[in-house]
């Protein structure tokens, strides 16, 4: 059984597939918070700004097996639209390697598409997906260190989520992504100011919430 918030059609805004058109599948439930906000502050992760909880979104529901996920997510790439190369799944959440499995990612590359996740690291990928972002947690095991990409929220003040701890791990890039909040214009200048600085790291910024879209 997969629990999944919604599933949506969109560009992805972040990271080094900003722009490229995808099938978001976010799931539900996450191991770094419960995702009710009395819970926030006693959280790992207490910067979180997704709504994961539940089924209740668009497209989001109850999956009794692989092959069912895959097909109701498919069901949200426009059949009129042509994909360049492959289309492309992003499996976020959450958490969504709480769920997403062997069986799963092999059922969705069966109807065709590029398989990528979006994780806080603390749980292995597995080996089948096409692109793997790792998101890591201050006070959070990493366990994911390598993959495509390493996606950073900066600034983070605890000191087990500077960059320099990252740096030496074998992802194929490295992202600052300013945290968004209170203080969102300061971390950005913060983000590009230690980027320009450290030229391994590239800038990622929230491109869906600048141009209003999921």
């Amino acid at each position: 059984m997969y629990s999944v918030k919604e599933m949506y059609y969109t560009l992805q805004g972040e990271g080094a597939q900003t722009g490229r058109a995808a099938v978001f599948v976010r799931f539900a439930g996450c191991n770094l918070w419960t995702g009710r906000e009395k819970d926030r502050q006693r959280a790992v992760c207490k910067f979180c700004d997704t709504e994961f909880v539940g089924t209740d979104g668009p497209g989001g529901g109850k999956f009794a097996h692989a092959a069912a996920l895959a097909e109701a997510a498919a069901k949200h790439w426009p059949q009129d639209v042509p994909a360049q190369g492959k289309p492309y799944f992003v499996c976020t959440g959450g958490e969504p390697l709480l769920q997403l499995d062997t069986a799963a990612i092999r059922a969705m590359q069966a109807l065709g598409f590029e398989v990528g996740v979006e994780t806080n690291g603390t749980l292995a990928a597995p080996p089948e997906l096409d692109w793997i972002c790792v998101s890591p947690k201050a006070n959070a095991t990493l366990l994911q260190q390598q993959g495509n990409e390493l996606k950073l929220v900066y600034p983070q003040s605890e000191p087990e989520a500077q960059p320099e701890r990252f740096e030496h791990l074998a992802f194929d890039n490295f992202f600052l992504q300013p945290l968004d909040g209170e203080h969102t214009d300061r971390n950005m200048r913060l983000a590009l100011d230690y980027c320009l600085a450290h030229p391994q790291w590239k800038l990622s910024l929230q491109t869906h919430k600048i141009l209003g879209i999921a």
